[in-house]
């Protein structure tokens, strides 16, 4: 049996990687996003939502029971120290999701898998995987783009700095797929990456 190959897919935000995940799943490739991952280990009832609560205070619990996002986000990128004790929380559990997600690729004889994770370098999870693909654009399009999603100027600036400039990322992959052509352009990078496999 030809033994599984995992893809690591990365890139700066609001670059395209979502994008692209749906093209490669399009194309048969099996993908574990890990920001799905990271919303469902938040989930009413998961430990982790717990352990945010008694770290952050219950301001970040909606009436509802489940985590309000946006409050959550003003305060641990406002704060090194509160985003790195947020991650502390969130990471080894999203880490454990796609690692079973992969054991599962090898049981089942999947040729390729990828899994997408934006701080994919930052976290030391390059070593999981055999190649590492960084999608990416512009700074002008990326700031075009997160613009369009509501956030500020100021938001923006905090979730850049909360990653490796995009100019890292690039010389650490072995694959760069630019983002900004039409989603045709995007799709000849996918299947020129996927040939080579």
């Amino acid at each position: 049996m030809i033994p599984t190959k995992v893809f690591g897919l990365t890139g700066g935000i609001g670059m395209g990687k979502s994008t692209v995940s749906q093209l490669l799943e399009r194309r048969g490739i099996p993908v574990a996003d890990t920001d799905v991952l990271a919303r469902k280990v938040v989930e009413p009832g998961q430990p982790a939502l717990a352990a945010i609560q008694e770290m952050f205070g219950a301001a970040v619990i909606g009436s509802d029971g489940a985590l309000r996002r946006d409050e959550l986000a003003r305060r641990v990128f406002a704060s090194d120290m509160s985003r790195k004790q947020l991650e502390a929380i969130l990471h080894p559990r999203i880490r454990a999701l796609w690692q079973e997600q992969v054991d599962q690729w090898r049981k089942d004889g999947v040729r390729l898998g990828v899994v997408v994770i934006p701080l994919l370098f930052e976290t030391n999870a390059v070593k999981n995987f055999d190649k590492v693909i960084c999608v990416a654009c512009s700074a002008a399009a990326q700031q075009q783009r997160l613009a369009a999603r509501g956030w500020t100027a100021e938001q923006i600036q905090q979730r850049l700095g909360a990653q490796w400039p995009i100019e890292k990322k690039l010389t650490q992959a072995d694959y760069v797929i630019w983002t900004e052509g039409s989603p045709e352009v995007t799709m000849t990078q996918v299947d020129r990456i996927l040939a080579g496999v």
